[in-house]
């Protein structure tokens, strides 16, 4: 009787650790899933351009040692859009469809990234790559140490026939216990990428710094330099100051068709800045915008934040003005700070 429920418990616990390794692989895949889908931005150069195409096409084609080649290429001619090749890099090394994956190159990729580029736009993505697959990383070798330790009861089950009843039940709470940490994955990687996809409720603009962060639900999901109206200290008080207002103002309109590649109209003047022009006696003005760079100087890129050129809009370059537009509609809040 003994000797049967011992086979009875091996076949059992047998068929739970293929069930596990069954779902790691689903959990794994699907975080994997959800990188691969990170925004990839491109850059000015049409040659550029060209190799980023083809490096792309080889991985829709699924030939990743040819893609990774193409992008070692383009990082050797175009360091400065390195930031852009090496995120790419890490997102292939993590393929969950390459054969030759490697999580460590992966994780290497998005350090040099943030390393060698700590003012990219893909800094912020990149620290959350490094998060995620470190701690799958190391969630795997949890679950990985339990399910040996599940298979080591399963020997001592065989040996000590009397003690079956009571190690089935040590088994059973190992198996909640990584079925708990299963969850924990889980719901950390369902957080991070609802953080990216958005959309965001609120843009908080903070002169001082020259920063603009997008947010959603009180957590930043992106951050972005800044250029202000020339003359950027103090809140805007009439038509012509080159001021940039200070105040809680919404996006109420958009321009595709703007001299600055796209604008995103912001509700100025409110009641407060009608108020103050009033008793200034003159005109509060408007027209204040979030825009990307004059049409024909895209090329400037990141360096147009080196000096404060608008007329009291908030600029930012053109591919950030793009993602700010899909991530902020009609309607979003916007807090401008002194």
């Amino acid at each position: 009787m003994i000797l049967q429920l011992s086979n009875i418990l091996l076949t059992n616990t047998k068929s739970y650790t293929g069930k596990k390794q069954i779902r790691m692989s689903a959990h794994l895949n699907l975080f994997l899933v959800c990188i691969i889908t990170a925004p990839m931005l491109i850059c000015g150069c049409s040659h550029f351009n060209e190799g980023l195409q083809e490096a792309n096409d080889s991985f829709s084609q699924g030939n990743y040692e040819a893609s990774l080649g193409k992008y070692q290429q383009l990082i050797e001619e175009y360091p400065t859009a390195g930031d852009r090749v090496l995120f790419g890099m890490g997102i292939i090394y993590a393929h969950p469809g390459n054969e030759q994956k490697d999580y460590q190159k992966s994780v290497e990729c998005f350090e040099k990234l943030i390393k060698d580029y700590p003012v990219s736009e893909y800094r912020k993505d990149s620290e959350l790559m490094v998060f995620n697959i470190n701690n799958v990383i190391v969630k795997d070798k949890t679950i990985a140490m339990q399910q040996t330790h599940i298979e080591t009861l399963q020997q001592e089950v065989k040996s000590y026939g009397d003690e079956i009843v009571t190690l089935q039940e040590m088994i059973e709470e190992i198996e909640q216990e990584v079925e708990h940490r299963e969850n924990e994955i889980i719901t950390l990687q369902t957080e991070v990428f609802a953080l990216q996809k958005g959309p965001a409720d609120k843009i908080l603009i903070e002169k001082k710094e020259r920063r603009l962060m997008l947010i959603s639900k009180g957590k930043v999901l992106k951050t972005y330099k800044i250029a202000l109206g020339g003359n950027p200290n103090g809140p805007k008080e009439r038509q012509g100051d080159n001021k940039t207002p200070e105040g809680t103002y919404i996006i109420d309109s958009r321009n595709r068709d703007s001299r600055y590649h796209l604008s995103l109209h912001i509700s100025y003047p409110n009641a407060k800045d009608k108020k103050r022009a009033k008793e200034l006696g003159v005109s509060p003005g408007g027209d204040i915008m979030i825009h990307g760079i004059k049409n024909g100087f895209s090329w400037v890129g990141d360096l147009h934040t080196e000096v404060d050129w608008t007329k009291g809009c908030i600029a930012v370059t053109d591919e950030e003005i793009e993602e700010i537009g899909k991530l902020a509609p009609n309607g979003t809040i916007v807090e401008i700070r002194p």
